[in-house]
Parts: structure tokens; sequence; C-alpha cells
């Protein structure tokens, strides 16, 4: 009772207090209140308490949601209603709720896909332990960045009839081939019916771009004898292509971010890493160790310089994250929700001329983590 009282005391304190700082405390209290006080709490104090909290959302700095969100992300006994509020943030704040928070139920994830944005999205696709009902609705988008997201997060539970629906759909869309059988829970009948399109569409697409006889094709595919040297050699050619058609597209001023986005988001990796570079004007060996480095400080600076808004920026972010596994020499390739908050933040404070700046010298020193180190020095000081 005595603790009740304290705490009665400092709500009334805060709350008569209109400062930004005793808004922030007050938003904070009532937070670490609802969450300690959950299971006792009447279903009126609910409703007053998360009453209080929605008026207060739009009060406080996102800095001081982006902490409630990280501490009760992966806290037991958060109230629903609680993690709902969070869930339906701004991006950064949603992130680890919608990732990691265990208080979510299914109807709550559905709601969030069906009506919040694409980040939002791709953030319950990373979601471990996914039930087939929310990895539907995840399908259901038709989204093909979201569908390979989910495809390549093991622990979700995906239908048998919807990973049949994916197998037929991969006869047309080639970035869903390799998630899905990648899948440890795809039927072996399911696996069997994808080997003869895609067996087939390689013999096509090699029948088109080189001079080879299709009948030795034929032998060499059947027993898969080749498929290593195969597979090198086209992935070598693919690079070259990709740097290619980069320059073409720049040189008649079509790269666009929307461009560049589509390419990611169809998961043509080495076609992205060349646009971007292109755009950038950095070399692709720097683009591509930018693009995947686990802070994405070097990625906010590039996209800044260049003129990504900061939902560009977002969207590359978290399918760079995702592509990030399957980069050579990459490691500790998972993605922690707080790293989007962090990334963001970045983005936030960097000016265009800052990053401008740090481009041209990257264009010239490809020692490119002193130049963040400098100019995160350089916005300390300025905010000192």
């Amino acid at each position: 009772m005595a603790e009740d009282g304290i705490y009665r005391d400092e709500i009334l304190a805060l709350a008569r207090s209109r400062s930004d700082a005793s808004r922030a405390e007050l938003f904070t209290v009532m937070g670490d209140l609802f969450h300690a006080k959950n299971e006792i709490l009447s279903a009126q104090e609910r409703a007053l308490m998360l009453d209080i909290l929605e008026k207060l959302l739009t009060e406080v700095a996102r800095a001081v949601r982006h902490r409630m969100a990280l501490k009760l992300a992966g806290a037991p006994g958060v109230p629903r209603e609680l993690a709902v509020l969070l869930a339906n943030d701004e991006i950064e704040i949603a992130t680890p709720i919608l990732m990691k928070c265990s208080a979510l139920e299914d109807i709550d994830l559905i709601e969030v896909i069906r009506n919040r944005s694409r980040q939002h999205i791709l953030a319950v696709a990373m979601r471990r332990d996914l039930s087939t009902q929310v990895s539907d609705a995840l399908v259901e988008t038709g989204d093909k960045d979201v569908i390979r997201t989910l495809l390549e997060n093991q622990d979700a539970a995906i239908s048998r009839a919807t990973l049949a629906y994916l197998v037929e759909q991969s006869k047309a869309v080639d970035e869903f081939q390799e998630p899905l059988v990648r899948r440890t829970d795809l039927p072996a009948d399911l696996a069997r019916r994808m080997v003869f399109w895609v067996g087939a569409a390689i013999r096509q697409a090699l029948v088109e771009r080189f001079d080879i006889d299709p009948d030795l094709l034929d032998d060499r595919l059947e027993p898969l004898l080749s498929e290593e040297a195969d597979s090198a050699a086209a992935a070598a050619a693919e690079e070259d292509a990709a740097d290619v058609l980069s320059r073409a597209l720049g040189a008649a001023r079509q790269l666009t971010p929307r461009l560049l986005l589509q390419t990611l988001r169809r998961g043509e990796i080495p076609l992205f890493e060349a646009m971007f570079a292109e755009m950038s004007g950095l070399r692709l060996r720097l683009i591509s160790r930018i693009a995947y480095e686990s802070g994405g400080q070097g990625l906010a600076v590039v996209a800044r310089g260049i003129g990504l808004n900061r939902e560009e920026f977002a969207t590359i972010f978290l399918l760079t994250r995702r592509a990030r596994i399957g980069q050579p020499g990459v490691v500790g390739a998972g993605f922690a929700p707080a790293d989007l908050g962090r990334a963001l933040e970045f983005f936030d404070r960097l000016s265009h001329a800052a990053a401008e700046t740090v481009l041209n010298r990257w264009r010239r020193d490809p020692d490119y983590l002193f130049a963040i180190r400098s100019i995160e020095d350089g916005q300390e000081k300025k905010s000192a």
C-alpha cells in the first residue's frame, strides 16, 4: 500500500508539470507501472492507464518510446494493450515489439499486416515462431520481399497448402525458389515438383545466352555432374551483366531510388550492388562492404548522400539485413531489432551536406569506417 502511495504521489507531481522532461518521465513511469501491476489491475484501471499512455504517445520524444519498446520487447508479463500500442508506433519503436514481444497475439499481428507500412510487415515476417495463420496473412499481401523474408524465416510455421501455392508461384517468381528449397519443412513431393521447372529454366537460360549444344547440355545436366561449375559460371556472368546494365542505366539517367528498391526486393543482389555503386560513385567492392555492415551507418551515409528519404533508407536497411545471410565472409549475420532504431537515429542526425563530404572522401579513400567516426565526432561536438 505504501508503495502504491509513492507511485500516486510521483504520478500526480509529474502530471501537474507540462515540461517535456516531465511528460517523458510520466510516460516511462506509467509504462513501468502498467507492466508491474498487470496481473492485479481491474479492467477499468487498465483502460484508464492505456488512455493516458495513448495521449502521452504523441507528446514524448521518439527516443523515450524506443527505450520503452526495447525494455519490454523481451520481458515477460507485458500487458497486451501496451504491446499493441507500441507495435503500431513508428517503425523503429515497433520493430523490437513486433519481432520479440510474446504478449502480441495472432490477431494483433494480422492487424499490423493489414494496416501498417511495409517496414512493419517485414518486421512481422522476421518474428520467431509465427503461426500458420499469420504466415498466411503475410503471403496474402502479395509482396514479394515480404514473402521471401517469411520463407527465409525457418522458425515460421507455413501450412502445406500455402507451401504448395508458393511452389506453384515459384515457376514465375524466381526469388522464391532458393528460400523454398532451403526450408526444412518443404515436403519431398513439392521439392521434386520444383526440380522440373527450375532445371528447365536453367537449361533454357543457358541455351539462350551461350552457344551450347542442347543435347550435350542435357547429357550434362541430367546427372548434375557439372552443377557446381555451372553455378559459378552463371554467378560470374550475372555480376558482369549487372555492372554493364547499371552503367547503361546511369548514363541514360534512369537509375532512380524506386528502381533501386525494386531490384533489391526482387532479390537481384549483384544488380542492386552495381546500381548502388553507380548512383553513389563508389567502387563496387566498397559498396558490397557498406551495404551489409551490421550497424548500417555506412549505408545511412550513402543513402543520405544520394538523396534517399527516411522510408527508402529503412526499406533498404531491412532488406539488406536479410541479404546479409547469404553474403560470403559475413560474420554474425543476425539482425537485432534495436539496430534499425540506431540506424534511423544516425540517418536523422546526418545532414545531406555532411553525407556528401563523407562520400567524396570514400570515393578517394576506402577507409570508410574512419570517415564514419569523424562525422560522428563532429556531430557530437556540435550538439555538446
